[in-house]
Parts: structure tokens; sequence; C-alpha cells
């Protein structure tokens, strides 16, 4: 990209932009996985070994890309994933990204990790928001969540549970964001003074940085890793799948799993009350050396065999990679990391933008496969997947 490059028209655009914007552990933070990171890679490049079927002097005057997603009306088969600390990327940044979701008309997920509290969320629009939550030791404050997440109007929960201990997230380390003592706090002040437009917009008036859905929780919490700490230390490597039917109880609203990856863990899902799971290595930032989604992708929604939903996130970068994913069975498809570089360049105008490219690029695919509606879309539109 140039600077004669005016307006980003791609994901690679926006993260490019990203990266000179941010200071590096925010960027490393939101790019980075898990060890070598051979299964951030591995979510990108399978994608790209799926070969569509182009069809030729079919009708497809009447193109849409609408979609349902449990049982929601969407614009197209996206909804955003939830991206923990976004309101680090710009200013209130949950906010301004859900605004964008609720104009192009698909779902947006805030996370307990959000720097915006769900409350706050909902409060700021009048379409269903989404809500992500993890299994935390205290039960007593997952009820606390859940009934402030429905009181504010949320009716769809994401719980994800494939983080029983955090991964290695090596580039965290390098660059002084977790560790790192006083050598690390120094790296940190160095890379903030090389992003002033940053540090004006969101390290002085966007604060509170604290995370609200953990507010009154965390006891003498003064920076975000008191917030990290307090969740880690909350993390329960106990939980089984009875706390899954558990939470099924507490829940009065449509449940998605998120982090499952094997054919048996999604009947379980299935088993345990859930609409749908979400075939995830949490963008490849727990478990190095695991598949891709799309890889694990068709095995899973043949274990589910029309009884729930499956949707795929990690690794979709464009309009074309919704097709992929729809083409071989999913409902939808979670985008994270994409949103947030949007978000970062160019706050809720940004994730707009770019959502409205993911739907022109849905649009000019299913014409060009030959259909005319999502529903329409399906194997035949697949002409090589080597991943099987």
């Amino acid at each position: 990209m140039s600077i004669f490059d005016v307006v980003p028209i791609s994901v690679d655009d926006y993260e490019r932009r990203a990266r000179w914007r941010l200071p590096r552990f925010l960027y490393d933070y939101a790019a980075g996985g898990a060890n070598n990171e051979e299964t951030l890679s591995a979510n990108r490049n399978d994608f790209a070994q799926i070969t569509l079927r182009q069809r030729v002097m079919r009708d497809v005057s009447e193109v849409s890309t609408a979609t349902t997603l449990l049982g929601q009306q969407a614009a197209m088969p996206v909804a955003l994933a939830p991206v923990g600390m976004a309101g680090m990327y710009a200013r209130r940044g949950e906010v301004q990204a859900a605004k964008a979701a609720e104009t192009v008309g698909i779902p947006f997920t805030g996370s307990t990790m959000g720097v915006c509290s769900i409350d706050e969320i909902n409060a700021a629009t009048t379409s269903p928001n989404w809500f992500q939550l993890y299994m935390l030791r205290d039960r007593e404050f997952v009820q606390e969540m859940l009934q402030r997440a429905w009181n504010s109007g949320t009716r769809t929960l994401v719980f994800t549970v494939d983080l029983a201990v955090p991964g290695a997230r090596l580039r965290d380390f390098r660059n002084g964001m977790i560790g790192g003592g006083w050598l690390g706090k120094a790296s940190q002040l160095a890379q903030l003074a090389t992003s002033p437009g940053w540090a004006w917009d969101v390290g002085i008036n966007g604060k509170p940085h604290f995370l609200g859905n953990l507010s009154g929780r965390v006891a003498d919490a003064k920076d975000l890793n008191s917030y990290r700490d307090f969740v880690e230390s909350q993390f329960d490597p106990t939980v089984t799948w009875d706390d899954i039917r558990w939470l099924r109880d507490q829940w009065q609203g449509k449940l998605l799993i998120k982090g499952v990856l094997e054919a048996d863990d999604a009947r379980a899902a299935i088993d345990c009350g859930a609409e749908g799971v979400v075939v995830s290595n949490h963008g490849g930032r727990q478990l190095d050396a695991v598949a891709s989604g799309i890889r694990k992708l068709p095995e899973v929604v043949k274990a589910l065999d029309g009884n729930g939903e499956a949707y795929i996130d990690g690794g979709v970068r464009n309009g074309i990679d919704v097709v992929r994913a729809v083409a071989l069975g999913a409902q939808g498809v979670l985008m994270g990391r994409p949103w947030l570089y949007a978000l970062a360049v160019h706050g809720e105008a940004g994730v707009r933008n770019l959502l409205g490219v993911f739907q022109r690029e849905i649009a000019i695919a299913l014409a060009l496969t030959g259909v005319n509606s999502m529903g329409e879309l399906n194997e035949d539109a697949i002409d090589r997947q080597p991943l099987a």
C-alpha cells in the first residue's frame, strides 16, 4: 500500500495501518498467536486451499446475502467475534464496533474482557448484542454477569470453553506486555511515545481503561494488568460438561459453545442444551499445532447432523472466506481480528466500511458461483477441498 492509497479496501490494508498507529504491544496482542504461531498461520492458509467452482449462464439478478444466525435476522452470515480489550484500540471501542454492526445489520459480541461492559454496549444500541463469557471459579459472579447481560437486553450467550489455562503467547512476553518488570514497563512507555495519535485518542481521552464487566470485583485495580491477573486466577481447569449443563439452567436465551474442534465435543455441547457451536482454536492463541477451524468444520457439521448450528472463527479475512465456510456447512462466521484493525484505524466508520466490503465480496462470490442466496450455497460450490 502506498501513500496514494486513500481508502483501505481490504483487511490487509487495515492491518498495515493499524500496525503503524498502535503501540507495538497492542498490535502484537491482536495479531499474535501461541508459541511458534503454526496454528495462527494454518487458520489463514487452509482457507486459501479451498477452491470455489465458477458457474456461468445462471440468472443471478436477485442475489441476497441475508440469513439468520441463531434465529436472528442478519444482513450476511457474519457476526463480530468477541475480542478482549477492544476499547484499547479506539475510544470506547466496543461501543463503536457495536454501532457499526447494528448499522450494517449483523450481531456484535461483547467480551468478558472488554473495556466497555455489556451494559454500556447494550445502552448504546437498539439491536440485540451477544455476550461472551468464560466459566470462572466464582460461580456467583458468573450468575451476576449473566443477569446483567439479560437485564440489559442480550439474548444470545457465547460461552468460551477452550481457555482452561492461558496459552503461551510469546509476543506478549517479548514486548513487555506480560512480565518483564521495570524493563517491560520502560519498553511499553517507549512504544507509547511512537504512537502519538493513539496516545491522545485512546490513552488520554479513552478512559477509563478498566474492564467494565469486572468492575467492583478486582481488588485494588490500578491498571489492566490487575484485571488480567484476576481473570487468569479465575480460569477454572476443573470445568466439565456438567458445568455447561449448570450454565444451561442459568441462561434463558440462546447458547453457543465456542472453542470446539472435535466431533464428539460438538455432540456433547448439543447434548448439554446448546443451540450451536463455534469451531475455533481461539484464533491460534491457545494450543499451537492444532488444526485450523476450517479443516475441522466439515466433520463437526457432519457430527451435528442438523441438530445444532455450526459457526467458525479464525482465519476469515474476506467475503470469499465466508462463502467457503458456508458452502462447507457453517451457518455463519465470527470475525475478530479484521474488525479490530478497522476499529483501530477509523473507529466506527472503519468497521462499517470493512463490513460493507465483506458484504460486497459475498454477493459477488454468490453470483459467480451461480446462486442467489445463502440458502442455495452448499458443497456444490466447492471445486477442490484438499483438507479432508
